[in-house]
């Protein structure tokens, strides 16, 4: 059977959804699309007038209500938040106001702790489905969890549509349905962190996601420093110990969180993959490589 690429626009970035040329296929893309144009109607800062939005413009002056699929995200990002010693914090998002890697720009460190004052997850007040950023000028950032739960409800919309085969692909953050429907597996890769355009790996996929997080693709390299994107919480500069780290989970949500709180915990990250029990493939700082496959 004939698999079809689709490729659009989502979520800020790229997307792929790739459909055996079945007759619930049309239908199933269209409900595909809708979903992603809600999330990100709802969660992105780009938009004024998303949830997300309107949570950060009433920081310091009192609670903003959040439904259930909102409450949920924010139980989870807590969670991965006491999983990483604090260093997975949704409140840091607003370091991007000092670092800009469009620009070979570095921050000085007065305009790094003016900023610092508005980074602290755990003093963020939850309570009764509402949520109150305490301080004005704060803000959550959900862009490290929320591409890869679109991912997973994607996928969830494809099965409702009875789908059973299909790679779902956003900004290469991905989840498989089954297999392709000779019965191969689905075929993935990893990019090569610096070898721009090139491979490093290829992953085969079977009812799995796979995601990465790396220091190459948002980066500035300045006297042959490389500051990438990744930044910690508590002192506005970015991680620096791995050059990519790429997981397998049952869901992409879980497969994206642990990359990136393996790049955040730099060099403990990898006893943290390790214990995980999951598939993961990371390259360290000086090429580097470590797996685990279990069987």
């Amino acid at each position: 059977m004939h698999i079809t690429t689709h490729r659009f626009k989502a979520m800020g970035g790229p997307a792929q959804v790739l459909l055996p040329d079945t007759p619930q296929a049309p239908a199933a893309m269209r409900a595909v699309h809708t979903e992603l144009q809600r999330l990100e109607a709802k969660y992105s800062r780009y938009k004024t007038d998303s949830l997300l939005s309107k949570i950060n413009a009433h920081a310091g002056q009192g609670f903003t209500p959040c439904d259930n699929e909102t409450w949920a995200l924010l139980d989870y990002a807590e969670q991965l938040h006491e999983r990483s010693g604090g260093l997975f914090d949704i409140t840091s998002g607003v370091y991007r106001q000092v670092w800009n890697f469009e620009l070979a720009n570095i921050p000085n460190q007065d305009s790094l702790q003016s900023i610092r004052t508005l980074v602290g997850w755990s003093d963020v007040v939850r309570q009764n489905h509402q949520i109150a950023l305490p301080r004005k000028g704060m803000e959550i950032d959900l862009g490290g969890l929320v591409k890869e739960y679109a991912v997973d409800r994607a996928c969830m919309v494809l099965q409702s549509h009875g789908i059973d085969s299909a790679l779902v692909s956003l900004a290469g953050d991905m989840r498989t349905l089954g297999t392709k429907p000779d019965g191969q597996p689905w075929q993935a890769g990893i990019a090569h962190p610096r070898q721009p355009g090139q491979l490093f790996a290829s992953i085969e996929l079977h009812n799995m996601a796979l995601a990465t997080s790396g220091d190459y693709e948002r980066a500035i390299v300045l006297n042959g420093q490389r500051y990438a994107h990744i930044i910690h919480p508590g002192t506005g500069w970015p991680v620096s110990h791995w050059q990519s780290v790429s997981v397998q989970a049952d869901n992409c949500l879980m497969a994206g969180s642990l990359c990136t709180m393996a790049m955040l915990m730099q060099e403990q990250g990898l006893e943290l993959l390790q214990q995980s029990g999951l598939s993961f493939l990371a390259i360290g700082p000086t090429g580097e490589i470590f797996r685990n496959t279990p069987r």
